[in-house]
């Protein structure tokens, strides 16, 4: 394409002869040729088999974009090319100057994504300013059995949303990766994914690796093997928010940070354990820091657990750590989150210039998890609660070896 004009003209096309490696008329014969390659033509709508790429996208490294003839190409041309746009924006960026606290360093992210009008939005889906949470954020809510139906249901989509999306991590896969299929996952189960444009948060969910507390926005920074990062998922269903998340472990992990990850979820559980009616909810925290402290982690006291339902973010708080001076008592009916973020050391954090990303002061890692749960009349259920496609733990995976290699020696 030419840069003279705002809309260039496609290039010629690349055609598969060239690319199965028969005589190239252009060619030297020296060089050696693409393999055969086809698939459905990229045009909206059209979805022939076809065998023509895109030059500009050979040429820049991208995945191969196929069209079945120079027209349809033609025709999508407009929004094809922003492809390209994109690629060189992601190899134009430079982090901004600041005092990064450890060795991670912001990538490039890619523009908003929408969602399809069929799908109920949240009020802060176009301004980004939750007005309800405004108007109603003080008061606890006792959930009715239709509100809990709607709430359970968002929870059930979170939870498939995230397991999904945890089988996708692994070295080389990028966290942008991740938020493009966590969007359209959320999308295909009739569901907006509850962080976009929150307070403008870009994205469809949370990445979180490393020191990142939370509030990791996707990016183009591909997983290195031995990171950990987490995932944190809500989701919007027919007026009713779910929320959720987990840490997961990139390739080779070393062993603290297996324990630091492990002794998150266990205090976590350890307070969920503990959820009954009459209970004060400060004391959440109490559980969660005496069980971290002991393994000499600290406990984030920045951010916290949060009421949930037809509003994102409610009361009441749950802050994670103890001597705090939260409000409330569980009662049956109450819907609210418990997420602990608990750092290798320092418990401070310190915000990246984008005004989201939360990291630990000393660059350590953090790690986290979260469940929705609902205060019944004898204890508490799990709305997020773990299934069998759920990413199994590495302590269950090494105790599932031990097992099998006893029962091997016996």
């Amino acid at each position: 394409p030419t840069t003279e004009t705002t809309t260039p003209s496609p290039a010629p096309m690349t055609d598969n002869k060239a690319a199965a490696g028969q005589p190239n008329p252009q060619s030297d014969g020296t060089k050696e040729e693409r393999k055969p390659t086809c698939g459905p033509c990229a045009l909206p709508g059209c979805g022939k088999k076809a065998t023509l790429q895109c030059p500009k996208c050979l040429k820049l490294g991208l995945p191969s974009t196929y069209y079945c003839n120079k027209e349809c190409f033609t025709k999508a041309w407009k929004e094809h090319n922003i492809i390209h746009k994109e690629h060189a924006k992601r190899l134009a960026f430079k982090p901004p100057p600041f005092q990064y606290t450890g060795n991670l360093r912001p990538h490039y992210v890619t523009p908003m994504r929408k969602v399809p009008p069929h799908i109920k939005k949240p009020d802060y889906a176009v301004t980004g300013i939750p007005v309800s949470e405004q108007r109603d954020k003080s008061r606890i809510i006792i959930h009715t059995k239709k509100q809990i139906k709607g709430i359970r249901e968002a929870c059930r989509i979170g939870r498939e949303v995230l397991d999904l999306a945890g089988q996708m991590v692994r070295p080389g896969v990028t966290t942008e990766e991740i938020d493009v299929k966590v969007h359209e996952w959320c999308i295909e189960r009739g569901a907006y994914p509850s962080p976009l444009n929150y307070h403008g948060f870009p994205k469809a969910c949370c990445t979180s690796p490393n020191e990142v507390i939370c509030h990791g926005i996707p990016d183009a920074r591909p997983l290195e093997d031995g990171d950990i990062v987490n995932i944190d998922i809500s989701v919007y269903k027919d007026g009713y928010h779910g929320d959720l998340n987990e840490t997961f472990l990139v390739g080779n992990v070393d062993d603290e940070s297996k324990r630091l990850v492990q002794t998150t979820y266990e205090s976590l559980m350890l307070a969920i354990k503990a959820c009954k009616p009459g209970m004060f909810v400060r004391d959440f925290g109490k559980i969660i820091s005496k069980y971290c402290n002991k393994r000499k982690y600290s406990v984030v006291r920045s951010y916290c657990g949060h009421g949930i339902g037809e509003l994102f973010h409610c009361a009441p708080n749950v802050p994670h750590y103890s001597k705090n001076k939260a409000v409330g008592i569980c009662k049956p009916g109450m819907i609210f989150t418990i997420e602990p973020m608990i750092n290798t050391k320092s418990w401070r954090d310190k915000t990246w210039p984008d005004n989201w990303t939360s990291v630990s002061v000393d660059g350590l890692r953090s790690a986290q998890f979260e469940h929705t749960l609902l205060v019944t009349e004898r204890g508490c259920e799990i709305l997020t609660a773990r299934t069998k496609n759920s990413v199994p733990f590495h302590w269950e995976k090494e105790s599932k070896g031990k097992s099998e290699a006893d029962e091997k020696t016996t």
